[in-house]
């Protein structure tokens, strides 16, 4: 393949500060976007489909959390080997791995979309989804997990378009196919009277909208990052790499999630009220966690080139400088929440009684959103020198173990819903401390390896 025409950023030379801004700020709004338009759907229901329809999705969020994180986590894999590769300078192996990537993407898509219809009521069962609203909520996920190929296939080529600094483009795709969407949710819901049917299929649309465009982009190009369709195949050696790094995390975001399926049943406990009101702060959550995220996929991709390149001074100096604006940037975001609580609740429902949730959920969760940001650095930087496996494991055992443990133990003896969200942060508190432990270890071993 001919050397890249396209302008790439130079993580390897020069300031860091200003390019891992300039990364991870359109990451961050690209995401914030995303959550934007799918609170879109939950906003919709919640104006005009009433308050059965809005727990009915609002059930539906830590089942769909199970398969957005697993997709998320994977996605990881393609960016952190194919920004290896640029570190490397090893051009000829890029547009092997590229192809792999969205071939097995596609592939993955499928697969899960079935494993998604087939295991759909006994989780929203097991997590106690009172029978007023299981109808719908089973409605609106069958229709939603029509959307899982293309979102692996969207995932799976913006890490492509991250590996090599171009984190702008994912974010206009999703404000298109975002725009979309909320204009479908008004007509589906409003027009049409389609309820949780309605947002359900505008979501699907979106999805195949924003996959499309990131394969166009690819398609369009003529250096190492053109996708063809006639060269779509898996090769065995891109593939192993990239999963040795995805799928520790992909399975970790996963569990994560299935976590929240458990304190999803705890929440179910308080009603439908409770329910609705969960749900909808859970969107505030949503919006700081993806500036957090942002420099952690930042931390991603500038670990590995320069891993890659040899350089483990500026690997550090990239860690101390995510791990500092993940957690300030994200903290902005919170108080802005915090501060207008009530306006921004009530964009989302008239109900007093779910907004006394929703704002409860909000001052225990939301407002120490940051130190997310914590653990989500650390491990991210891990995943870029090819360490995967570690914070996987203490990830699980921070957020879902120790989560189990707290609702077995200090919920039950005091089962009220302010002690059910004071699990978030004790874990996270937990987590962070843990992995840091293990990066320093880590760091200490390579410097004098």
């Amino acid at each position: 393949m001919a050397q890249t025409k396209h302008k790439e950023m130079d993580m390897l030379h020069g300031g860091l500060a200003g390019k891992l801004i300039l990364f991870a700020l359109p990451l961050a709004f690209s995401s914030i976007l995303q959550q934007l338009f799918n609170s879109a759907d939950v906003a919709v229901v919640g104006r005009f489909a009433g308050d059965t329809a809005l727990a009915a999705v609002g059930s539906c969020v830590a089942l769909v959390g199970i398969f957005v994180n697993l997709i998320v986590g994977l996605s990881v894999g393609p960016n952190a080997v194919l920004a290896l590769l640029i570190g490397q300078n090893n051009r000829e192996e890029i547009n092997r791995t590229l192809h792999t990537v969205i071939t097995f993407g596609a592939a993955l898509g499928v697969g899960l979309m079935i494993v998604g219809w087939l295991t759909a009521k006994p989780i929203l069962v097991l997590s106690g989804t009172p029978e007023s609203v299981l109808d719908q909520a089973l409605l609106y996920i069958f229709i939603y997990f029509l959307s899982i190929p293309f979102m692996v296939v969207y995932n799976f080529g913006s890490a492509v378009l991250r590996s090599y600094g171009d984190s702008r483009r994912p974010m206009y795709y999703l404000l298109i196919s975002g725009t979309v969407n909320v204009i479908l949710n008004l007509f589906l819901v409003i027009a049409l009277q389609l309820g949780v049917t309605g947002v359900a299929i505008a979501t699907v649309i979106s999805n195949v909208l924003s996959a499309g465009m990131v394969l166009t982009h690819l398609a369009r190009r003529n250096d190492d990052f053109a996708f063809r369709f006639r060269r779509m195949r898996i090769e065995k050696t891109p593939l192993l790499r990239i999963l040795q790094i995805g799928i520790p995390a992909g399975i970790q975001g996963a569990i994560f999630s299935v976590s929240n399926v458990f304190i999803q049943s705890g929440i179910n406990s308080f009603g439908e009220n409770a329910i609705a009101g969960s749900s909808l702060a859970l969107n505030f959550e949503y919006f700081t966690y993806d500036i957090a995220n942002a420099f952690a996929q930042a931390a991603v991709t500038f670990t590995s080139q320069n891993y890659g390149a040899g350089d483990l001074r500026r690997c550090k100096k990239i860690f101390r400088y995510c791990m500092l604006f993940g957690v300030v940037f994200t903290e902005i975001l919170s108080a802005v929440f915090m501060i207008w609580d009530d306006f921004f609740v009530s964009i989302y429902t008239t109900s007093s009684a779910v907004a006394a949730f929703a704002i409860s959920r909000m001052r225990h969760v939301c407002s120490l959103e940051g130190l997310t940001a914590t653990y989500e650095v650390e491990s991210a930087a891990l995943r870029g020198m090819g360490k995967s496996l570690e914070p996987a494991i203490f990830t699980v055992l921070g957020t879902v173990v120790f989560r189990l443990i707290w609702m077995a133990t200090i919920f039950r003896l005091v089962p009220t819903f302010e002690m059910l969200m004071d699990v978030y942060v004790a874990s996270w508190v937990f987590t962070g401390g843990a992995l840091l432990i293990v990066y320093l270890r880590h760091m200490r071993k390579v410097s004098h390896a």
